[in-house]
C-alpha cells in the first residue's frame, strides 16, 4: 500500500459493493426502494459493504444485500460508482440495480430496520445526498416509475 508522506493516508481504496434494491409494491404495484438503517452510524443507506479479499464486486454486492436485508436480488444494470473518503482513506463502492425476488428481513447487528419506500420518499430518507443520485440512475436505467 502507498501512503502519502506525513499524512498517514493510504492511497489504496477500500473496495465495497452494493445494490439499489427495488421491488414492485405488493399493494400498489409501483416501484419501491429498500433502505437499510445501520444503528452503528444511525444512518439510512442502500445495502452495501466491503468486499472480501479477491471477491468479485457483483458477487459481493449480492452477498451484502442478502446479509443486510434477507433478500435475494436479481442483478440488473451497473449503476455509477460512489467515490469518497472515510477516515482519510479513499473508498469506492460499486452499485448495481437489484430486484428483490425473495426473502424476509430479520434484524441483525449491522442493520436493525429496513424500509420499502417510493423513490421520492427514499430520496428524502437517505442520510447522504450522494446516495440520492443512485435512485435517479436506477429509475433511468431500469425504466421504472
Amino acid at each position: 500500500m502507498n501512503t502519502s508522506e506525513g499524512t498517514g493516508r493510504t492511497d489504496t481504496p477500500v473496495l465495497a459493493a452494493g445494490c439499489v434494491l427495488w421491488r414492485r409494491s405488493p399493494v400498489t404495484g409501483r416501484t419501491e426502494i429498500c433502505l437499510v438503517h445501520r444503528p452503528k452510524y444511525d444512518d439510512w443507506s442502500h445495502p452495501k459493504g466491503k468486499l472480501k479479499h479477491g471477491e468479485d464486486a457483483l458477487a459481493g454486492a449480492l452477498r451484502e444485500v442478502a446479509e443486510e436485508t434477507g433478500h435475494t436480488a436479481a442483478p440488473g444494470a451497473e449503476l455509477p460508482t460512489a467515490r469518497y473518503e472515510v477516515a482519510g482513506r479513499p473508498k469506492e463502492v460499486r452499485y448495481w440495480a437489484g430486484e428483490a425476488v425473495s426473502g424476509t428481513f430479520t434484524a441483525n447487528d449491522e442493520v436493525d430496520r429496513v424500509l420499502w419506500l417510493p423513490p421520492a420518499a427514499a430520496r428524502v430518507r437517505l442520510t447522504r445526498p450522494r446516495d440520492r443520485d443512485l435512485i435517479d440512475a436506477l429509475l433511468a436505467t431500469a425504466h421504472l416509475a
